[in-house]
């Protein structure tokens, strides 16, 4: 039944905001109009080398000039592009992105970790190898590895898909697999592709067997995908979209009636099983809302309901352009999402001259699937300055921390950080990039990619995008308040 628009407003008058704000992010928010939260200074009085506020202090430049971290963290390399090699003798694919973790066997980690690499592979130096039963389209040269860091350090690598498009984020399944997105949706004939492109794919880090004779999930919809959770409890997967002209959206994918998840039974699926659908979105006063940059203070809520796609497969018309005006709501540069605290964490990584609402530098919003509401979480003003380090623009990737609110990826302009917000609306820095792949003259840092904590909590497993480094980064963790 949809959530009408009369019942968000009577309900939005009756509890002021609308709904309360629960889970163990809390209210994750940068004051309003906010670059960063500054942390006050330590009191006189402390001890040496201590830190007031949340986080865990400055950043420590790396004389190895890759990785600034606080006082008291130290990092790893795990994989490199074009130096670590994988089992089969080929080197490291670069442009890490989306990674996820799982505990294997013998207290082994297992990462699969995704390579944004578009076009023909004579574009690249190192694309995903094509190894044998893994290829949906030899002619691309995107792909998955699966990495294995044993309890000792030791580290192996191996293919889990290759053939595949600008495989950016992507999503953990709960009974173990990684769902990983094509944001690419180039058709048979264009850009060298043998196969159409812009489809979900699912890897089994835990079994290679299962991952042969890959098959597109076409029921997700064919378009420039970003990110995928899936909802432990109802079985809807939710996925973004990165796009403008007009502007991405928000799916909800719903499974044909008594379907049950788990290992191998996506593959079991109709192109058509299920319905995908797109958002419509509404403000307190039962006012429809064209685009989630309307928004500008924290804690803003909206109702949803769910618009059918007529064409998931965009035979046609790409998906997004399908819906007449006043039908959906989209956003900009709809990026990275986390499943937790009982609903989907969905980030918006920026809003200029595309999007209809006042520009910003990054909102993550929370979708909740009992109330049918979307709430604004966090809201980063415009940097006026990316150069200069300090402040934080342009949230990607994104993770839910086992102390405590949440972990952001930084894409976008000048210096590139790991940030955390906490649940009382404090941002602060984790890792700052300090690979400078531009010149003295011209710096440029890449974005960062794939933050994830391990199993076990101990360790922030993070990638610096280009040229492909896989980090593991740990310290003295603490619950941030």
């Amino acid at each position: 039944m949809p959530l009408t628009r009369r019942d968000f407003a009577r309900r939005s008058a009756l509890t002021g905001a609308g709904v309360a704000l629960i889970g163990t992010a809390g209210v994750l928010a940068t004051t309003d109009g906010a670059l960063a939260a500054e942390d006050p200074a330590a009191p006189e009085d402390a001890p040496e080398g201590s830190h007031a506020g949340p986080g865990y202090g400055p950043l420590v430049p790396d004389p190895a000039g890759i990785l600034a971290l606080p006082a008291g963290f130290t990092y790893k390399i795990i994989t490199y592009s074009g130096k670590t090699k994988l089992e089969s003798g080929e080197f490291t694919p670069s442009n890490h992105d989306g990674t996820a973790t799982f505990e294997g066997a013998r207290g082994v980690t297992l990462l699969v970790n995704n390579h944004e690499l578009k076009g023909p592979r004579a574009n690249w130096k190192y694309p995903v190898p094509l190894t044998e039963g893994l290829v949906y389209d030899p002619a691309a040269s995107g792909g998955c590895t699966v990495v294995e860091v044993r309890r000792g350090g030791e580290v192996a690598e191996w293919v889990g898909i290759a053939g595949t498009s600008t495989n950016c984020a992507g999503g953990r399944t709960r009974w173990g697999t990684w769902l990983t997105c094509e944001e690419n949706s180039d058709r048979a004939g264009k850009n060298g592709m043998t196969k159409d492109h812009g489809y979900v794919f699912e890897v089994d880090p835990h079994d290679r067997r299962a991952n042969r004779d890959p098959k597109p999930l076409k029921f997700f919809g064919r378009y420039d995908h970003e990110a995928v959770v899936v909802d432990p409890k109802r079985g809807h997967a939710y996925l973004t979209e990165d796009a403008s002209g007009p502007n991405g959206l928000l799916y909800r994918w719903v499974p044909p009636k008594g379907f049950e998840h788990g290992r191998g039974q996506y593959r079991k699926l109709a192109d058509d099983a299920g319905v995908l659908q797109a958002p419509q979105c509404f403000d307190s006063g039962g006012r429809y809302v064209d685009d989630l940059s309307r928004a500008t203070k924290i804690g803003t809520v909206y109702g949803v309901d769910w618009v059918d796609v007529p064409d998931r497969d965009a035979k046609t018309v790409d998906v997004r352009k399908q819906f007449k005006p006043g039908e959906v709501t989209g956003a900009r540069k709809l990026e990275g999402m986390w499943w937790a605290d009982g609903g989907a964490y969905v980030v918006s990584s920026y809003a200029r001259a595309e999007s209809p609402g006042t520009p910003h530098d990054g909102q993550v919003w929370f979708y909740d699937p009992r109330r049918r509401t979307l709430t604004l979480k966090v809201l980063l003003g415009v940097n006026p300055d990316p150069s200069k380090d300090g402040a934080f623009d342009g949230p990607d990737n994104i993770t839910v921390s086992p102390f405590g609110g949440l972990i952001l990826a930084e894409d976008g302009e000048g210096v590139s950080h790991l940030f955390g917000a906490t649940e009382r609306g404090r941002t602060y820095p984790i890792a700052r990039n300090d690979l400078n792949i531009g010149t003295p003259e011209k710096p440029e840092f890449s974005e960062f990619t794939g933050v994830v904590f391990s199993p076990d909590g101990k360790t922030l497993y993070a990638n610096i995008q280009q040229p492909g480094i896989m980090l593991a980064i740990t310290g003295p963790w603490k619950r941030q308040r």
